[in-house]
């Protein structure tokens, strides 16, 4: 499903209306519906409803729910927030059905009536902004979306819910002061926006789904952004061959560990084995192997130079024997692996995942990755990606999509910059977006362990954005069973999370 900014969802309207010849006022009539069919999910009888209209097509789409749910039967007011000269267009033509219908339409004369009102309703829908707003609100619609985010206050069994977005959190990226409303439901119309997957506006927009509302997208041309879901996964996750043999599936070196970090490379390792590949060779300190042995039966090591217990240069390993590597892991971060980073991409011989201290040396080798005739991936979270780029988190935090957009395609790289919402780019700009996983994950190991089950399947499938997409699905869907059967999200390990893939491969495997 493709993730939209606001000017794209405008395209998909225009589209729509001039080029189908669909009328605006039937795209809102449907919108209104399909938002009705879904909030009545959410809907019991005798709840007192407050549907909260603004001006503009969210305006609009708010007549229609307001009308739909009121001729089903639910005790709905409808309450116009903004002057009748912004009703205008369509919007006001769905006005003037609410009200031929016979029904009653408040008008916001002062801001008490309508906090009074607020806080007997049990259930309020949003439709009062859609997606063009941008900064903050002026009054006194700031003070109406102050008064719905107050309501949990006074009436604790109150539900929010949003039209599309919820009113005051722009579409975009990018935005650092706004107002918002902050809903425990949104019904997004169509296609999500970008904010949805932002850690700045996200949490606005609660529980979230879509509906469809009849628009061609078929016609409009792609955005280049897609949202991953389990549909997409399991139609692009390998199959294993039933004559296939442990080379088929591919040979890999994990490279890292050191004295004070022996577990890290140990983790990738077996989250790598736990993942289907076929042959797997443990490069560490030699210090380290006999801490790593007993854990990791099945793989082979090959012991590297090291100094004061950390590795010195990996310049003894085979690359030939390898179809690819994960490096950095628990490496460290001495000067001298800058230099050794050479090594990988004058000798190596296959995909490269760079890791936790490797993404240190990167900085100043990224430009040496468009050289190298296979893919680099780099899987930095927010504070990695942001000593990378030279820029502070919270510019990473509020514009993820197009700097890691810009950095994949400058540098000729795959990045997967994890978070909640985690953005894989591919080095033409094609971005995934992988919501799965839960707040279990932040503990140290998760990326170790990821790391290991992407270098498995990138080994494993014939698209290397698709095996990254459905690898950071594969973690965060473990950890999400892990806490709903047999773990909390507070003592959710590393460990638990490589020895719970085995469930989530016999899930996805079955399923494909």
């Amino acid at each position: 499903m493709d993730i939209v900014t606001a000017q794209e969802m405008y395209e998909r309207d225009q589209v729509a209306i001039q080029t189908v010849g669909i009328c605006g006022s039937m795209l809102m009539e449907n919108a209104g519906r399909a938002v009705s069919d879904d909030v009545e999910k959410k809907l019991s009888a005798g709840q007192q409803i407050i549907v909260l209209i603004g001006g503009g097509n969210n305006g609009g789409d708010g007549f229609v729910i307001a009308r739909t749910l009121r001729n089903r039967g639910y005790l709905v007011q409808a309450w116009q927030v903004v002057p009748d000269e912004k009703i205008k267009g369509d919007a006001l033509a769905h006005k003037k059905l609410y009200l031929h219908s016979g029904y009653r339409l408040n008008k916001m004369e002062d801001l008490p009536s309508l906090r009074q009102s607020l806080h007997q309703a049990d259930v309020v829908i949003d439709a009062i902004l859609g997606i063009g707003v941008d900064g903050p609100l002026r009054s006194p619609l700031d003070q109406v979306v102050s008064i719905v985010n107050e309501i949990p206050a006074y009436t604790i069994s109150a539900y929010t819910i949003s039209v599309d977005l919820p009113s005051g959190v722009p579409a975009d990226e990018g935005a650092i002061e706004f107002d918002g409303v902050c809903a425990d439901y949104t019904c997004v119309i169509d296609t999500p926006k970008m904010s949805a997957f932002l850690e700045s506006t996200s949490p606005y927009y609660g529980e979230w789904t879509t509906v469809e509302i009849g628009l061609p997208n078929h016609l409009v041309k792609r955005t280049g952004r897609q949202w991953w879901g389990m549909e997409d996964a399991l139609n692009t996750f390998p199959v294993r061959d039933p004559h296939s043999h442990k080379g088929s599936h591919g040979k890999g070196i994990v490279i890292g560990g050191s004295c004070s970090m022996p577990g890290s490379v140990g983790m990738t390792a077996k989250a790598a084995l736990r993942s289907g590949i076929g042959l797997l060779t443990i490069a560490a300190p030699k210090s380290s192997i006999p801490m790593l042995a007993p854990y990791l039966q099945e793989a082979m090591f090959h012991p590297l130079p090291e100094d004061g217990g950390f590795i010195r240069d990996f310049k003894n390993v085979d690359w030939s024997a390898y179809n690819g590597a994960a490096i950095g892991m628990g490496m460290g971060r001495d000067e001298r692996l800058t230099v050794q980073m050479d090594e990988l991409f004058t000798h190596a011989e296959g995909p490269l995942i760079i890791d936790a201290d490797g993404l240190y040396h990167m900085k100043e080798k990224a430009a040496k990755c468009r050289d190298y005739p296979h893919p680099v991936i780099l899987t930095p979270h927010p504070g990695e990606f942001a000593f990378l780029t030279d820029r502070s988190i919270a510019e990473v935090m509020q514009s993820p999509f197009s700097i890691t957009r810009n950095f994949a395609k400058t540098n000729g790289v795959y990045v997967v910059l994890k978070g909640p919402s985690t953005i894989i780019t591919s080095p033409d700009g094609e971005q995934r977006v992988e919501t799965s996983g839960n707040e279990g994950l932040a503990k140290g190991g998760s990326g170790d362990t990821l790391s290991g089950i992407l270098l498995a399947l990138v080994l494993q499938s014939s698209s290397v954005l698709d095996a990254l997409a459905n690898g950071c699905m594969v973690h965060g869907k473990t950890a999400e069973r892990l806490t709903m059967t047999t773990h909390s999200t507070f003592d959710l390990s590393a460990t638990d999370l490589i020895n719970g893939l085995s469930q989530t491969f016999r899930t996805f495997s079955s399923s494909t």
